[in-house]
């Protein structure tokens, strides 16, 4: 027993002694994004965490946008994050909401403030209000409307409501303490009048909720117990409670803060984002050199992946910073055992095997995963002309190169040994085609041992290989440089961040796959179908990630 709680984090004990002294005699748990914008990487910590404690605990999980600002809300991006919460895995059931969706009950609530003289109206302006507020080190001063009667506010408030006033003009504001330590405690603002159109409720109101009020409000309605949310919101916690408590919520929801997830070398805010995307660096929300949720699942990471990833960072009340390394390593793990090895050669030059028949093809057997024999094997076409890499031949190789070069063998990886017998040039001195010979006797898989060969390369036959296009990512910012330039705050991007290879050629056992479907290909890493771009006849590739990696996880003490 005493092992169990060690091993919990700080959340789940608390959860544990709600449940143990009667608090709660359940657990109900909610994901509660604003629809301004597209998920990220820090939001899957939230939704698995939120998520995974209903589970744990048998509780409910509520889906449920918090769309209190129709500024910056769109119906896309309430799609987005259905999707992105849908593929990570974390199932709300029928337990859809929208806090739109309490606009009426809030306007009561508020109306029940003003009643027990807990909220007035305000015509102080916006910076007025900034004014009057204080700093963090000196007191805010009394609003001069805060002493209106109660039947005064009620009805400048319906007023409000009824689209009397121009934006900006009036908002109602909670009574509570100007001189309150707490900034967000000196009379916050509940409500403000704008005109806008909703995505969700059109033009029903003129007059919204602030997130401050409307968010207890929502965890209260619908029976949320444990309001997980990040530590920016510790200082706010004192008015939710003061909300809650007002209101006279029956079981009133308690709030927890726990860290952020911060990734290093990597763009998260939406304001860059949302520049990237109109300045044409990349072709929107989910390009795959972004992490937002939708570009990491378009790039080909998985579900999985990212569960272990936010296990390994784990909760905590004290902010950290994790390694992108990490992530990469996470995906690595996850994928190298699901996934078929299949051959392709991204910067083709030709190798000729002068002593191979002309018009013959033979079908030679790869394992599509050596280190899962359970994925089983898929046969090879071998023929007189193939595409290997251009790096695997060197017409004055370095010391320790073991590949090919005038006089030296290889074996083609699942075929034969051949050896370098010569070469052809174009004009320019490039390189285009390698002449080989073989030797029949050095079958893979024929028990040959007369001699051996260092090194090993890949290959493809040039009559049936796949012709693709194969994107090589690497990060959208200079990490030597740093994500943003000290001096005007913009972004440092990388321009070396996308790569093309449009001559990229794959054996024929591609043929067929589909958005999504992923691979590795011998060593040049994994790569994903693309979902937006390929066609079944021309197919596009990201690559996930490279092959290696420099990352270890730290032992365990």
């Amino acid at each position: 027993m005493e092992q169990e709680k060690v091993t919990k984090n700080f959340i789940e004990q608390e959860i544990d002694k709600d449940l143990a002294e009667g608090v709660y005699d359940s657990v109900c748990t909610r994901f509660p994004p604003e629809p301004n914008g597209y998920l990220h990487i820090g939001h899957a910590k939230s939704i698995l965490l939120n998520y995974g404690l209903a589970k744990e605990y048998g509780g409910k999980f509520h889906m449920r946008f918090d769309d209190t600002n129709p500024t910056k809300e769109k119906s896309e991006f309430v799609d987005s994050i259905l999707a992105d919460i849908k593929w990570l895995g974390a199932d709300w059931q029928d337990n859809l909401f929208f806090a739109s969706d309490y606009f009426g009950q809030m306007y009561e609530a508020a109306v029940k403030l003003i009643k027990k003289g807990k909220a007035y109206v305000s015509d102080l302006t916006a910076d007025q209000i900034r004014e009057y507020r204080g700093t963090l080190t000196e007191p805010g001063k009394k609003d001069p409307y805060s002493d209106r009667s109660i039947e005064e506010n009620l009805t400048l408030f319906e007023n409000m409501k009824n689209g009397m006033y121009p934006d900006g003009s009036k908002v109602l504001r909670a009574k509570i303490d100007m001189t309150s330590s707490n900034i967000n405690m000196r009379d916050p603002i509940l409500y403000r009048v704008a005109h806008l159109s909703h995505h969700n409720t059109g033009d029903a109101w003129c007059i919204y909720p602030m997130y401050d009020f409307a968010h207890p409000i929502e965890d209260a309605i619908e029976g949320i117990t444990h309001s997980i949310c990040t530590l920016e919101f510790e200082d706010h916690r004192p008015l939710y409670d003061w909300v809650v408590r007002e209101l006279e919520y029956p079981r009133p929801p308690r709030q927890i803060e726990f860290a952020k997830m911060y990734l290093t070398n990597v763009v998260t805010g939406k304001r860059y984002i949302k520049k990237l995307v109109e300045d044409g660096i990349v072709d929107g929300w989910d390009d795959p050199r972004l992490v937002s949720i939708a570009a990491l699942r378009r790039r080909g990471f998985t579900p999985e992946s990212i569960r272990m990833f936010v296990e390994l960072c784990g909760v905590s009340k004290a902010n950290s910073s994790a390694d992108y390394a990490m992530l990469e390593y996470c995906l690595r793990e996850d994928l190298k055992l699901k996934k078929s090895r299949i051959m392709a050669v991204l910067d083709p030059i030709k190798l000729v095997i002068d002593n191979y028949p002309e018009g013959q093809t033979e079908m030679l057997e790869a394992a599509n995963n050596m280190e899962n024999p359970d994925l089983g094997t898929h046969q090879v076409p071998f023929e007189r002309e193939l595409y290997i890499e251009r790096e695997d031949f060197m017409e004055e190789p370095p010391k320790k190169y073991f590949r090919l070069f005038p006089g030296n063998e290889v074996r083609l990886m699942h075929a034969y040994f051949v050896k370098c017998v010569g070469f052809e040039k174009d004009e320019a001195g490039n390189v285009t085609v390698v002449h080989c010979t073989y030797d029949p006797a050095t079958k893979a898989g024929s028990g040959f041992t007369e001699r051996k060969v260092k090194g090993t390369i890949h290959w493809v036959p040039v009559h049936s290989a796949v012709k693709a296009q194969a994107r090589l990512y690497e990060n959208i910012v200079d990490e030597e440089k740093g994500v943003y330039n000290e001096e005007d705050g913009s972004l440092n991007v990388n321009p070396d961040s996308l790569k093309v290879a449009e001559n990229c050629y794959i054996e024929p056992a591609i043929q067929g796959a589909k958005a999504y479907d992923s691979f590795q290909f011998v060593r040049n890493g994994y790569f994903c179908v693309d979902y937006k771009d390929a066609t079944d006849e021309n197919l596009v590739f990201n690559r996930i990630v490279s092959l290696k990696s420099s990352f270890k996880l730290p032992k365990q003490s």
